[in-house]
């Protein structure tokens, strides 16, 4: 963190000289540093502190691509971060407010639906100065496009299909939008085949929201969440939460909803300081969700007083 504070001013000195090449180094240094330090952020204790503040971190990064666009460190940063700050900030939001103010919900899914997509262009950007023409090859042949790709590829194919993957969700009314399922599929595919375990378990987690959703194969989305449990150590509220509200609900499992999200709720954030954050939002998540349960469930019969099945 102190390196990025240092750096800062430089980046503003380079903006004012007239020497393209200062200028150049300045911004990608600064880049360096605001890409490379993710750490203080996932480890706060405030995701209200948070949301106050990562827009301005979102346009400073903006600010310095439109310097230095080709910024592989920077165009993750901003794939990754708007799409963050959409789920954590506007869609969670959207959700909570359905029931209560659906205008407020639909104007909240628009602007998720917006920043998913801001996202999905910075990851694609990074893809395409990783791999020249890939955004377009991906139009015609998704799966022959991403052939090229490798494990160095992990975030942006996990970044860009995410964040183009929930714009779908927000999006289902936009036929062009619906129609990229397949580049998504391709997306999500890769990055599993290159690089399962990345994110220490985010990639196994967004699979079984992704797996049923795309083709409701709960066999397929709980292998998902054992690898996802496997690879975070337990650590991570998401995989619960993800299969509580992905698979639990549709299988009509309310003895399991239950626990996936008691699980959740039992996971100490300030033991693991490096999910901290994301563990406080999805544990957010499931504390709401866990208050729905008379809602997303019917209510079970009791037995009979005699025992016998009428």
């Amino acid at each position: 963190m102190r390196r990025q504070f240092l750096v800062l001013p430089v980046a503003a000195l380079g903006v004012l000289l007239s020497g393209c090449s200062v200028q150049r180094f300045a911004v990608n240094k600064a880049g360096d540093a605001l890409s490379g330090d993710s750490s203080s952020a996932a480890r706060d204790d405030d995701p209200e502190f948070i949301r106050a503040a990562a827009p301005f971190s979102l346009k400073l990064i903006e600010s310095l691509l439109a310097k230095s666009p080709q910024h592989q460190g920077m165009l993750l940063a901003a794939a990754s971060g708007f799409t963050q700050y959409s789920y954590a900030f506007i869609q969670l939001d959207a959700d909570q407010a359905e029931d209560h103010d659906f205008d407020r919900s639909q104007q909240l899914r628009q602007r998720a639906k917006r920043m998913y997509l801001r996202a999905r262009d910075y990851g694609l950007r990074g893809l395409e100065v990783r791999h020249g023409g890939i955004a377009a090859a991906l139009r015609r042949e998704p799966v022959a496009a991403l052939v090229s790709a490798d494990a160095a590829d992990a975030g942006f194919l996990y970044w860009t299909g995410v964040s183009w993957a929930a714009a779908i969700s927000q999006g289902k009314d936009d036929p062009q939008l619906v129609g990229d399922l397949a580049i998504v599929d391709a997306l999500a595919a890769r990055a599993d085949a290159l690089a399962p375990d990345f994110g220490h378990g985010s990639l196994q987690s967004f699979l079984i929201t992704y797996e049923m959703a795309r083709a409701a194969r709960p066999e397929v989305a709980r292998a998902h969440f054992a690898r996802a449990l496997a690879t975070s150590g337990g650590h991570a509220a998401g995989p619960y939460v993800a299969l509580a509200e992905s698979v639990c609900v549709p299988q009509r499992s309310r003895a399991e909803f239950a626990a996936m999200l008691d699980a959740a709720l039992a996971i100490d954030a300030d033991k693991y300081p490096d999910q901290r954050l994301e563990n406080l939002i999805m544990q957010s998540r499931a504390r709401w969700l866990k208050s729905r349960i008379d809602e997303l469930f019917l209510p079970e019969a009791p037995p009979p007083a005699d025992g016998n099945s009428p």
